[in-house]
């Protein structure tokens, strides 16, 4: 046979192998990245389902997972397969036409990133990662699970072998100091064949260190890793206190990572030092906290960085996605990037060199007068470009809609009497926190339109109440909670027993520890609810749990026998000691699961510590909303609340979407299209936010949408929230009744067939 016959024979069989791989990706529109891309803008080029048409939207599939568990996973969507998280906590795939169930995979150990309450597997997780070889032949998903990184093949289900430890890989790799499983709620980002990854190191002091990495997808191999706090030698190191990178924790990318993939450039946005609220251990800026980092994707080294807050003491650290736009400033074309944070302000700056494209100015700022605190003089301020969110509430704010005449009187009181204003320290008295803790930007919270430069903001304008206190004394009178009873709650009722028993010394162990991730009546927070932890795992199991981890929660190691024993108790019987009940240690400050100082570091005059103090529903609302900013200008477009409005008071439902834990997606048909709290679907035109349209759902939602095509036509996924249809922290609108739990967890949305034109 002649070369080049050979030759010929040699394409033909290439083809051959090929062509079913791309016709089988010619068949659909992928959503096969978190977010919708690497640059994380929740963005769909698909414009089947327009402006004109968006309300004749119809349930083409659903799926019932099985569970009642409410997932904030937001789907994947790749060669007509969606992944999601259901039954219990298991990767699933569907045909992404029918919602036919096609393979399950279900995690040896569960708990991802939430506790011990139950709930398995990827349930708490944010999103996953897929990655593909140039070839197609081997195509991978990427998620995380009990402190482990999984790589699943995404056509059956079966792990990878070849990849770390027989298909996972444990996410302390990189990580020199610590002890506990690090898990990771949001899936990092893919970059070339690395996946870039942070961790949720928890928020106690001396944390683990919030070092990124990244890793090899194909082999499982740690490629690179930058220091979050700096090492001797590195920029930012005098920021700490001498050698503060061997005990000092935080600084994670817990948020939501961006990549500009043209460039190489990975820009991630990173939190708070801990303890977050208090940094008596921690005196100077505190460098990287509270950053927008620019590294090189492929080597990790520092390009740029901007600090949005000094030495912070709000635990305002930015976690939602950075957005890439490009716009027109000066007659110039400019590639930006915007950083949305909890603060309520909007950060736009240069994404090749970290400069500001409007004046971002220090502006000085009240004193802490915390013992052993050393708070910035100054922080910066944007000029140009307005804030999102409310920042500061007085009584004036008051709303009172849902409270009794005695309530009206108490909360009047309370808020005339306490400290104000943004970037007013937390102190030993009540303080008002506005945004909160939680308010502002978080997760799933942005997106942009790359087509004109506007960038989306979903901003919470929720406040909270913070009051700092010793080590060792109860945080629960500003815990955050329900209305009607925070008299009782903020230390007004008594009748409380006076005798100390085990389950109110248990209570206060539980606050110490526990309670950031579980609510003060554990019910759940960031982490799930364990009010009945005790009664599913029994005693022993729960021991465990706590002591050496579960799932994304880290162990505590340190307790000692007797605390252990009381929080036990108080976990057993958590109704004998209610909030607010919480009994002093008998030795304040031991034994409460965070470590102690190293030899030869001088401790703060304590570790003082506050309840996150969310208020919800004292401020008017609306309680959130979607703000669209014109970044070639630097000004608001639009701004609507993010879904119904609580104008008539006390309702049955939860209304105006408090806290939301859903994003929205951005389309080319002209629409911004997202489901919240309040059990429906909106559509609102994306240049004027017009409500053009609504569809009831059986429950609220959670997670981002996924927008794909598949055989011609264009669907919108949506997660249904199962069981407990108010997510946020699992708590009753006020005066409401739950309906009863349901199962059905995701809906695919489409134009009837006889109309997709």
């Amino acid at each position: 046979m002649k070369a080049s016959s050979f030759r010929r024979l040699r394409v033909i069989f290439a083809l051959f192998v090929v062509l079913p791989a791309a016709l089988e990706a010619q068949t659909s529109s992928s959503w096969s990245d978190y977010l919708g891309g690497p640059e994380s803008s929740h963005y769909s080029p698909l414009k089947q389902v327009n402006r004109g048409n968006v309300n004749q939207l119809e349930a083409a599939w659903s799926y019932e997972p099985g569970d009642q568990v409410s997932y904030t996973f937001s789907p994947l969507v790749v060669d007509n397969i969606a992944y999601v998280a259901a039954k219990q906590g298991a990767l699933v795939a569907l045909d992404a036409t029918t919602g036919k169930e096609l393979w399950v995979y279900a995690f040896q150990s569960g708990g991802a990133g939430g506790g011990f309450g139950g709930r398995g597997g990827i349930g708490a997780q944010r999103g996953a990662n897929y990655w593909e070889s140039k070839d197609r032949s081997d195509r991978r998903i990427f998620v995380t699970s009990s402190g482990s990184l999984y790589a699943i093949d995404a056509r059956t289900g079966k792990l990878i072998d070849s990849f770390g430890d027989n298909g996972k890989l444990d996410l302390k790799v990189g990580i020199d100091r610590t002890q506990v499983p690090l898990g990771s709620r949001t899936p990092g980002r893919i970059f070339e064949n690395l996946l870039i990854i942070g961790s949720a190191t928890g928020e106690g002091y001396l944390a683990p260190p919030g070092d990124v990495r990244a890793i090899d997808v194909v082999t499982g191999k740690l490629a690179w890793v930058f220091h979050t706090i700096p090492r001797p030698g590195e920029f930012g190191y005098d920021t700490w206190p001498k050698d503060a990178y061997k005990y000092m924790g935080g600084v994670d990318v817990w948020g939501e990572i961006t990549v500009d993939t043209k460039r190489g450039i990975v820009y991630l946005p990173a939190a708070s030092a801990k303890y977050e609220l208090y940094g008596g251990d921690r005196p100077g800026n505190n460098l990287y906290a509270d950053c927008l980092l620019a590294l090189d994707a492929r080597t990790g080294k520092h390009l740029w960085h901007f600090q949005t807050v000094h030495h912070d003491l709000w635990d305002y650290d930015p976690d939602s996605a950075p957005q890439l736009v490009t716009v027109q400033q000066q007659g110039r074309t400019v590639d930006a990037v915007a950083l949305a944070s909890k603060n309520g302000f909007l950060y736009v700056f240069d994404r090749v060199t970290g400069k500001p494209l409007w004046p971002i100015v220090e502006r000085p700022v009240p004193k802490s007068e915390v013992p052993g605190e050393i708070s910035s003089p100054t922080q910066p301020f944007p000029t140009v470009v307005p804030p999102f969110d409310r920042q500061g509430m007085t009584v004036k704010d008051m709303y009172d809609a849902f409270m009794t005449d005695d309530e009206k009187v108490w909360w009047k009181e309370r808020l005339t009497k306490s400290r104000t204003g943004l970037y007013t320290p937390p102190a030993l008295g009540d303080t008002i926190q506005m945004p909160s803790v939680n308010g502002g930007s978080l997760f799933f919270s942005t997106g942009a339109d790359p087509t004109n430069g506007t960038v989306y903001v979903l901003g919470k304008d929720m406040p909270s109440i913070v009051k700092l206190v010793p080590a060792g004394e109860s945080t629960a009178s500003n815990s955050g909670g329900l209305i009607p009873d925070r008299p009782a709650r903020g230390g007004r009722g008594g009748g409380l027993a006076a005798q100390i028993t085990a389950e109110r010394r248990g209570r206060t162990v539980y606050e110490q520890n526990c309670q950031v991730c579980h609510g003060p009546d554990l019910k759940g927070d960031r982490g799930p609810g364990i009010d009945s932890s005790v009664s599913k795992l029994g005693p022993d199991a729960t021991r465990t749990a706590i002591t050496k981890g579960k799932g994304g929660m880290p162990a505590i190691s340190t307790l000692t026998p007797p605390l252990l024993d009381d929080l036990i108790s108080f976990l057993t019987k958590p109704e004998s000691a209610p909030p607010g009940s919480g009994a002093p240690l008998a030795a304040p400050g031991r034994g409460r699961g965070e470590p102690p100082y190293p030899e030869g570091v001088t401790p703060p005059p304590s570790r003082y510590k506050t309840g996150y103090g969310n208020e919800p529903y004292v401020i008017t609302p609306p309680w959130s909303q979607i703000t669209a900013y014109d970044l070639n200008t630097g000004t608001i477009k639009w701004q609507t609340p993010f879904g119904d409005l609580p104008q008539a008071g006390p309702s049955d439902k939860l209304r105006g979407n408090v806290y939301p834990k859903s994003g929205f997606v951005i389309t080319a048909g002209g629409l911004v299209l997202f489901a919240g709290n309040d059990s429906k679907l909106y559509a609102l035109d994306k240049d004027t936010g017009k409500v053009l349209g609504t569809k009831d759902l059986p429950n609220g939602s959670l997670g981002v949408p996924a927008v794909y095509e598949a055989n011609g036509r264009e669907f919108l996924l949506v997660t249904v929230c199962g069981g407990n249809p108010f997510p946020a922290g699992g708590r009753l609108a006020p005066g409401g009744v739950n309906p009863p739990a349901i199962s059905k967890s995701y809906i695919a949305f489409a134009l009837p067939e006889t109309k997709k034109q």
